[in-house]
């Protein structure tokens, strides 16, 4: 895993599985009760819209590992980031989000979220 200040690149927080006909995404960063990074956001916005592309994907699952789906947004990596004088890293964080929000809003294929425990939702 490289490590950039708050920038970290790990493949592994958020995991691609699946045959041709569907794909789990699964969030896999439980100790931080699943709450979505910057890189999470670029690598599930990137899947999603390939998966949507794909004619042979059918239906989607979204999941998390551990006892929380989702947080919400990672707020002590923009904080951090702004803190240190990256400011325009929370705005690109914010914007990658919320496009993210948009497309699983908006998304063409059967979308499927399966949550236990722990929800945190953030809506406005």
């Amino acid at each position: 895993m490289a490590s950039f200040g708050y920038f970290k690149r790990d493949l592994n927080q958020v995991l691609f599985e699946g045959d041709s006909f569907y794909r789990e995404v699964i969030l896999n960063r439980p100790t931080k009760l699943n709450s979505l990074n910057y890189e999470m956001i670029s690598q599930m916005l990137k899947k999603f819209r390939d998966f949507e592309m794909d004619s042979t994907v059918k239906f989607v699952i979204l999941k998390g590992n551990g006892k929380a789906f989702c947080a919400g947004g990672d707020i002590v990596s923009v904080v951090g980031s702004i803190i240190t004088g990256s400011w325009s890293f929370g705005a690109r964080f914010y914007e990658n989000q919320l496009t993210l929000d948009y497309l699983l809003a908006t998304y063409r294929k059967p979308l499927k979220c399966l949550a236990r425990w722990i929800v945190f939702s953030c809506r406005c």
